[in-house]
Order: structure tokens, then C-alpha cells, then sequence
């Protein structure tokens, strides 16, 4: 594998075993909270105070946690790959934090917040920075609101047009920990298929799009990541 074009899409899973909080309860509720309500536009528009309430909860939270063996494991693929490009659906730190470079976050980021004059990203992470009380940018003359730099349900995801280039030219196209329930995420291993990577899936259940992988390894990614990237890492050396 050192010498191929690798593209891995992380999900929720692997952030999961961390104790990241998924939110998304069996009902649909995200913390008795309708997704609508707190993870849309019109959610914002209509109770921005509730909005942001629960996504500085989730920032937070990233004070709680650290990387799982799985991020390390990613990492240490990074490394030993000449062409690597990690892509992820999640809105947490840990691939950085595990020694992750240059990490595609397709939805969002809790570590920054958006201005919403400007479409500017602030890193704000201080302590000063965690309360319920609305935030403000430092990219105005006159500060605006600063609003969760999330892509919400009914947005469009971000990079999109560099992570398509890297699906379509990869070799080996890897996911770790998502359900294959979120679109366009769930559809790229389709477009990695039809232009002739080899498809491999860590998850913990099977997923809605199983038959779409070539190899599938099925249990927490904690624990298999790391025997996996050793083995790939030893391809062809």
C-alpha cells in the first residue's frame, strides 16, 4: 500500500470510542432535541440561543476526551503513505490531536466559529470562549454574531470538489465508523468502486452499504486499526 493513492472517510464510530457523544439517539432526537431544531438553518433562524447552547455543550466536551487508538493507527498510515488523504465527517479534533495532518473535515468544525458577515473561521478555544453567552467575530469593523462553523442538515458540505478529485484518483479507498446513512459521505465508496479502488470498511456493524466494500472488517476500530495499518504498511515492502 506505501507506493498507492490511499482515501480514508471517517464517521462518527471512531470518535465514538473516544466517548464522543453522537448525539443521535434510537428515537432521532439529538439530547431530546429534534435534529430540525438544532442542527438546521431554520433551526438557527428560529432559536439561534438554543442552537448554540447545544453546540457549545459539544465543544466543551472536546476538553473531555482524547484520541483512540484508531486515530493514532490513521496517523501512523499517513506517514508511511506517499499519496494519503484523510477525510472526515466529523466535527471533532481527535485526528489532529492523534497526529493527523491536513484532515478534510467535510462538515464542520467545533474548534472554530463562523462569522456571519463575513463567512470568516475563527479558532476559538479559550476558556472565554465556552459560555452560553453569544459570541462575537474579530474580522469586522463593526463585530458581528459568530454562528457554529457546522455544516448543518440542508447545507452544503465543504471541500467537496477536493475530495471528489481524491476518490476518483485513489487506489485503495478505506472507511472507519460510519453507518453509510449520510449523503454524499455514504456515496463515495460508489464512486470509488466505479473508478477502480479497492473498497475496505472497519465498522462495527454492517452498515446500509456493505456490498459496496471488497473488504470488510467488522468490530470496534480501536482494536482492529492498528493490525490492519501494520499489515497494509508491510504490502509489497
Amino acid at each position: 500500500m506505501k507506493q498507492q493513492r490511499v482515501v480514508v472517510l471517517t464517521g462518527a464510530g471512531i470518535s465514538a470510542e473516544s466517548g464522543i457523544r453522537t448525539f443521535r439517539d434510537n428515537d432521532g432526537l439529538w439530547e431530546n432535541h429534534r435534529v430540525e431544531d438544532v442542527a438546521t438553518p431554520q433551526g438557527w433562524a428560529a432559536d439561534p440561543g438554543l442552537v448554540w447552547r447545544f453546540y457549545q455543550g459539544r465543544r466543551r466536551q472536546l476538553h473531555e476526551v482524547a484520541p483512540n487508538p484508531a486515530h493514532l493507527a490513521l496517523a501512523e498510515l499517513q506517514q508511511g503513505v506517499e499519496d494519503f488523504v484523510l477525510v472526515t465527517q466529523n466535527v471533532d479534533d481527535l485526528h489532529e490531536r492523534g497526529g493527523s495532518e491536513d484532515v478534510v473535515h467535510m462538515h464542520g468544525r467545533l474548534e472554530t466559529l463562523r462569522c456571519e458577515g463575513s463567512g470568516r473561521s475563527e479558532h476559538r478555544m479559550e476558556a472565554s470562549d465556552m459560555g452560553d453567552e453569544f459570541l462575537t467575530c474579530s474580522c469586522c469593523m463593526e463585530p458581528q454574531r459568530l454562528r457554529p462553523d457546522i455544516v448543518w442538515f440542508g447545507e452544503m458540505p465543504m471541500q467537496l470538489e477536493r475530495i471528489y478529485e481524491a476518490v476518483e484518483d485513489c487506489d485503495v479507498f478505506i472507511v472507519v465508523g460510519s453507518s453509510g446513512h449520510v449523503y454524499p459521505a455514504a456515496g463515495l465508496v460508489l464512486l470509488a468502486r466505479k473508478c477502480g479502488a479497492r473498497t475496505v470498511l472497519v465498522n462495527a456493524d454492517a452498515p446500509q452499504n456493505l456490498d459496496a466494500f471488497d473488504e470488510v472488517h467488522l468490530g470496534k476500530a480501536g482494536e482492529l486499526l492498528p493490525g490492519l495499518v501494520s499489515g497494509w504498511l508491510s504490502e509489497g515492502a
